[in-house]
């Protein structure tokens, strides 16, 4: 089951059951990175990452630090989409990685959301 990718008008298509969200925190100019899994189609978070602490962005409890990063497993459900608004603070999106193959996505649509889901599952 392939991943949509829904800006506006434009939906992109992507073969992967799996992918890395990142982004710069708007505030500490912190990255985070999550990962995620389709499953079911639904969205799986099964590791977030973020390199510090500060406004709104501790660490929750069971984090370890590893090189660098705050790791955990967020509690959360599965999703049936993500739903991505930026502020426009931080001068970019996301970045969406397959693998190797990065892409950056709600980059020059501040408060216009990007919806992530599994194709299909609409």
């Amino acid at each position: 089951m392939p991943l949509c990718v829904i800006e506006g008008a434009i939906t992109a298509t992507i073969a992967a059951t799996a992918f890395t969200l990142s982004w710069t925190h708007s505030v500490e100019k912190t990255e985070w990175r999550e990962h995620w899994v389709l499953e079911q189609h639904r969205l799986r978070v099964v590791e977030a990452r973020v390199r510090g602490s500060g406004a709104g962005m501790e660490p929750p409890e069971g984090s370890v630090l590893q090189d660098g990063w705050w790791v955990y497993r967020p509690a959360i459900p599965p999703q049936e989409k993500l739903v991505l608004a930026r502020s426009g603070a931080t001068g970019g999106g996301w970045q969406l990685c397959v693998e190797e193959d990065c892409r950056e996505i709600g980059g020059t649509s501040a408060g216009s959301p990007v919806v992530i889901r599994a194709c299909g599952g609409e």
